[in-house]
């Protein structure tokens, strides 16, 4: 698939490399512009190329939020760019202090949806520490040998294609359900955000059957 990603930081550039290792073509971005990503798409290889945000979300088929949550402002594509299209928010609510901002009954996802209108949003890739995403992915290991991935969504297709990226990279998907409810449970302070767990643990401690 054609990959774009907003976001370079730790979780876009891991996602990145994930990605193009399995044969997707990525398209990565910053809010710096591209020159600023030379470095990271020569260590990726041909199948990364460095663009701006905008092209990158013109680019990607599935396209995968990873900026600050405080730069969701400025830092997210026009809304018309990204309608139709597979999101994949991974988001987490910290303020720049590395704080969690009270959102009272919303969740992250909510409000990505409500910015993106038309967007296929699907939480996925908040929960787990970049270095674990980085290093843990087993593409040969059986599912029930794989860390889990969480994904919530109100698009079943949406989550479907997330969910075999995410055994593409090594990894077991496990649907928390839908945005609002299974977003909530993905949320950091959760009983799943960032406890790396096999599938069917994952699945029994955020409180879903495992054939979900």
């Amino acid at each position: 698939m054609d990959i774009g990603i907003i976001g370079a930081g730790n979780i876009g550039a891991t996602a990145a490399r994930l990605f193009a290792r399995a044969g997707h073509q990525v398209a990565i971005s910053n809010s710096r512009g591209p020159q600023t990503l030379s470095g990271l798409v020569d260590e990726i290889g041909p199948n990364a190329r460095a663009t701006t945000v905008e092209d990158a979300a013109s680019f990607g088929e599935v396209v995968l939020l990873a900026i600050p949550w405080s730069k969701r402002e400025d830092g997210l594509p026009r809304p018309e760019m990204l309608e139709g299209k597979i999101v994949v928010d991974a988001l987490n609510p910290y303020t720049p202090d590395f704080e969690l901002e009270d959102l009272g009954d919303d969740t992250s996802s909510e409000d990505v949806a409500r910015r993106l209108p038309g967007a296929r949003i699907v939480k996925a890739l908040n929960t787990m520490y970049y270095e674990t995403l980085r290093s843990e992915g087993r593409p040969s290991a059986p599912m029930e040998e794989r860390i889990a991935l969480f994904v919530a969504g109100d698009d079943p297709e949406a989550k479907s294609i997330v969910s075999r990226l995410i055994e593409e990279i090594g990894f077991a998907p496990v649907d928390t359900g839908s945005l609002g409810d299974g977003g909530r449970k993905q949320q950091p302070g959760s009983s799943v955000y960032n406890v790396p767990m096999a599938a069917g643990p994952a699945a029994r401690e955020a409180g879903i059957e495992e054939d979900e």
